[in-house]
């Protein structure tokens, strides 16, 4: 009896083990885990996987850092997915013509086809409205007449306005939503984002008695994410000849106003003695930055 008795519970134990490892590595897998409920129906790590997957670099990079941002998009999608089926909506019949085509998946074609008949009367544009606009912006337009132009703006009014009814609908969804959304959740699988130069590296940085390159950027800044590759690629090749560094204008307040950044991306080109040679504001290739710095003193 004793022997048996060993023997059932060292098989309770087993169960247990078995199914905590259940627990922790199945059921609370991040990838399991419900990051978000909309009118009940649940959003898991995995749902927001499958999104990323679809995302390009460096945009993908940036969500993985921010997942907050990507799962709000989700849950938007689920509330025009949940409205498209509670109003009856069905995806477009598909025909021999469409086999060649690129073709949607059935939950984007239902919310296409949503969208589609909600916003199927395009919004009035008015010739005041047209006349106002070309009144405001008139030194952008090239010197060009009100009746050449006319057709763009009714286009870009009407466009806009659009937009804002689009994004009213999205809004009275969510208010009549119930939406819960575990942050603790999303915070535990956010990455680190990258790391910001400092005021100390930048000063030692320009008394190094070699050419500079300095990013005022941003993490948030896609264009500034698009930089960052090409600005690894240049360090790289030629760490003994310059120094390569990316300042978070967020995080180096007074470095961006010091340097009197106003726009991001800002590449500020330093020559050997520390002083400014040259700034360019946006992405600039490999090929273009090389040069620069040659031309302000990099040795071959």
């Amino acid at each position: 009896m004793k022997r048996k008795g060993i023997i059932i519970g060292g098989v309770a134990v087993l169960i247990l083990i078995g199914a905590a490892l259940f627990y922790f590595l199945y059921l609370n897998h991040p990838s399991r885990r419900v990051l978000a409920t909309v009118n009940g129906e649940k959003i898991k790590g995995e749902d927001l996987e499958k999104e990323l997957a679809r995302v390009e670099s460096p945009l993908k990079e940036m969500y993985r850092e921010e997942p907050g941002q990507l799962l709000d998009g989700i849950i938007t999608k689920q509330l025009l997915l949940q409205e498209a089926k509670r109003q009856n909506f069905s995806p477009p019949v598909k025909t021999y013509k469409d086999a060649s085509k690129e073709t949607l998946s059935p939950e984007d074609a239902l919310i296409a086809e949503l969208m589609k008949k909600k916003f199927a009367s395009p919004p009035e544009v008015t010739q005041k409205e047209i006349e106002g606009f070309y009144k405001m912006f008139k030194d952008r337009m090239e010197g060009k007449p009100l009746k050449q132009m006319a057709p763009i703006i009714e286009q870009f009014i009407r466009e806009t306005k659009q937009q804002e009814e689009m994004g009213r609908f999205i809004d009275d969804l969510r208010k009549n939503a119930k939406i819960e959304i575990h942050q603790d959740r999303i915070q535990k699988i956010a990455a680190p984002p990258p790391e910001s130069n400092t005021e100390d590296e930048l000063k030692k940085a320009l008394a190094a008695g070699k050419p500079a390159l300095v990013d005022f950027g941003a993490n948030s800044c896609l264009p500034c994410r698009q930089l960052r590759p090409i600005l690894k690629e240049v360090e790289k090749e030629y760490s003994e000849k310059t120094n390569v560094l990316v300042i978070d204008v967020y995080k180096n307040q007074n470095l961006a106003r010091e340097h009197k950044i106003l726009l991001i991306p800002t590449l500020v080109f330093f020559d050997a003695k520390g002083k400014e040679a040259f700034r360019h504001v946006g992405v600039l290739d490999k090929e273009k930055i090389v040069a620069k710095l040659k031309e302000i003193g990099m040795g071959t």
